[in-house]
């Protein structure tokens, strides 16, 4: 009986890594489909002479606002997402930081995604293909 046991632990085991190992491959396939369409995003605006702003972050809370380093092009008119100049995703929303009023806030790019806010909760999901087209669209009278 233990050894039946055991045998099928280990089976569970198996199957949960081979299950997370093709949740893995396809995050990373769907990471360089949205990394491509982020780098011709940045192309196509640089083609139709749109110019990067200045990139803020907004707290948690939504309290206090933060400079950045970065500069890009917001996607949502709330200004929660952008696409850096550099081609990267980026999420701009931090935890209040007394230091961040002073320095500013340090973002790093995140792992883009084809369907930007899935699983965020509150119900608000775009393609990534749409919001950059709307972008490019909207030219520089971006909200």
């Amino acid at each position: 009986m233990d050894d039946e046991q055991a045998a099928w632990r280990e089976q569970r085991r198996q199957a949960v890594a081979g299950h997370a190992a093709a949740l893995e491959a396809g995050r990373a396939v769907e990471a360089e489909k949205a990394g491509a369409l982020l780098a011709e995003f940045v192309r196509r605006a640089a083609e139709r002479g749109l110019p990067p702003a200045v990139l803020r972050a907004r707290s948690f809370d939504g309290r206090a606002t933060y400079r950045t380093r970065l500069h890009g092009w917001y996607l949502k008119s709330n200004r929660s997402v952008a696409v850096g100049a550099d081609g990267g995703f980026y999420v701009l929303s931090v935890p209040p930081s007394l230091r961040a009023r002073f320095t500013g806030a340090e973002l790093t790019p995140s792992v883009p995604r084809l369907v930007v806010g899935a699983g965020g909760g509150d119900g608000e999901t775009l393609a990534l293909a749409l919001l950059l087209e709307r972008r490019l669209d909207a030219g520089a009278t971006w909200p």
